[in-house]
């Protein structure tokens, strides 16, 4: 279990790149299996989860040459689908929650696709029936062996178009749904389908390949099928998680910082939700400057009534970044009411920021209020755990803001989401420090 040793207290200041988005990899990744011809990526991100599905890619008996930084050639023209039934793949398949979408893309070009019960953060229950409910609408047989918590679904005469309305605005669930939909016969349309901009990227790649995808961009897609896909090259989008990470950094550290090329078109609603924290961000070029703040204070509605941020489906404010907005504010004028309402164990790591000082009171499962300091009393250093991918880089943050040297342990799973954050961070003057034990 690898450790971070961290001295904080200390300002950064210089410019940092965001790598390419994780949720958008997984998803672009899978979408090679679709087509036998040549497909380059760009812009892949160097992190645990998406090389654990470069692994299993090549396991499955796809091609993969790697031409430069986060730039892969893949060619998928001879499968070994025997290896969906195999012990490796059961065990490998299980470590990632983004294999699930593998199964779409085998479904629609092979007529069946097999997943092991993916794991991933533990944040709560994440199920996965929007995507085997889909699959079942589109005409495949489904089943699920309880004992070995594998499941599979299969579509001997192929699949069929038909209309339906996905119970919920999944991402993962929509872009599985899509995957396979582009090769059944007929017109398919998904109503309450996801349209965050990972999801957007993939219908854009796939038109390119082939498909006729419209609504791109909107909850309503109609999707005319097609006999076959071809190649393309794909880059991805930087990632906005790790957007909004660094802006959060630079807040809680009171550090002048400017994160490069972060794409601004698809940000959504990032820039003003930490604008309403009171964190000053300027928009130079497709930059974002943030200046050093000695303070920031949190903006109240209009009535005078307590600030509610709170997450939604897109172009409402990604979950992903709710744990960020919460540490930050511990150092905000003000309070505020975090209302994560997707997991219900997102915020069961503020017991780690009390334990540094912060006043937070966990309300219940799914919402936080947070008493900021205004920074006239500073978090202090302590020991410890990385529950999650979010929760560890937000605890990484407050402890680059707090006095002392602080450590953090199990963080594999910080590295499952971004790549090579010590080395980055130290780039911009940060001392933290890699232990492997």
């Amino acid at each position: 279990m690898g450790t971070f040793q961290i001295e904080g207290g200390h300002k950064l200041k210089g410019e940092i790149r965001p790598q390419g988005a994780k949720n958008e990899a997984l998803q672009i990744l899978c979408a090679v299996l679709a087509t036998p011809e040549e497909v380059i990526i760009e812009n892949i991100p160097d992190i645990r989860d998406v090389n654990k599905l470069i692994t299993i890619l090549g396991n499955l008996g796809v091609k993969i040459q790697k031409i430069g930084k986060g730039k892969f050639a893949f060619r998928a023209d001879d499968l070994h689908l025997e290896y969906l039934e195999s012990e490796l793949f059961k065990q490998e398949g299980s470590s990632l929650r983004g294999s699930i979408m593998i199964v779409g893309p085998l479904l629609a070009r092979f007529g069946k696709g097999y997943i092991p019960r993916p794991g991933g953060d533990k944040i709560g229950r994440r199920r996965l029936d929007t995507h085997f409910e889909g699959f079942i609408k589109l005409g495949a047989k489904f089943r699920y062996n309880k004992e070995e918590r594998f499941y599979g679904v299969e579509a001997p005469k192929g699949l069929t178009g038909t209309d339906m309305l996905l119970d919920q605005a999944s991402v993962t669930g929509t872009a599985n749904i899509v995957l396979a939909a582009v090769m059944a016969k007929g017109t398919t349309t998904i109503y309450n389908a996801a349209c965050e901009p990972y999801l957007q990227q993939l219908c854009k790649m796939l038109n390119s390949m082939g498909a006729k995808i419209k609504g791109v961009g909107s909850n309503l897609l109609t999707i005319e099928g097609v006999k076959s896909l071809g190649g393309c090259t794909h880059r991805i989008l930087p990632d906005m998680i790790e957007i909004g990470s660094w802006i959060g950094l630079a807040a809680m550290t009171r550090s002048e910082i400017t994160i490069k090329d972060v794409s601004w078109e698809n940000l959504g609603l990032i820039p003003q939700t930490f604008r309403k924290l009171g964190i000053k961000l300027e928009k130079k070029g497709d930059d974002i400057y943030i200046p050093s703040q000695d303070s920031y204070e949190i903006q109240g509605y209009i009535d005078g009534s307590t600030l509610t941020v709170a997450d939604a489906p897109w172009p409402g404010f990604t979950p992903d970044l709710l744990s960020i907005v919460l540490t930050v504010c511990t150092q905000a004028k003000g309070n505020v009411l975090i209302h994560q309402k997707m997991f219900e164990s997102r915020l069961f790591f503020v017991d780690k920021l009390i334990d540094m000082g912060a006043r937070i009171i966990l309300c219940d499962p799914h919402r936080a209020t947070v008493m900021g300091h205004d920074f006239q009393s500073s978090l202090k250093a302590t020991t410890m755990v990385s529950p999650d991918i979010r929760a560890g880089i937000s605890l990484l943050i407050a402890a680059l803001s707090a006095k002392g040297i602080s450590t953090i342990h199990n963080i594999e799973q910080i590295d499952r989401g971004y790549e090579n954050i010590d080395e980055r961070l130290r780039s911009i003057g940060a001392k933290i420090t890699r232990l492997d034990n």
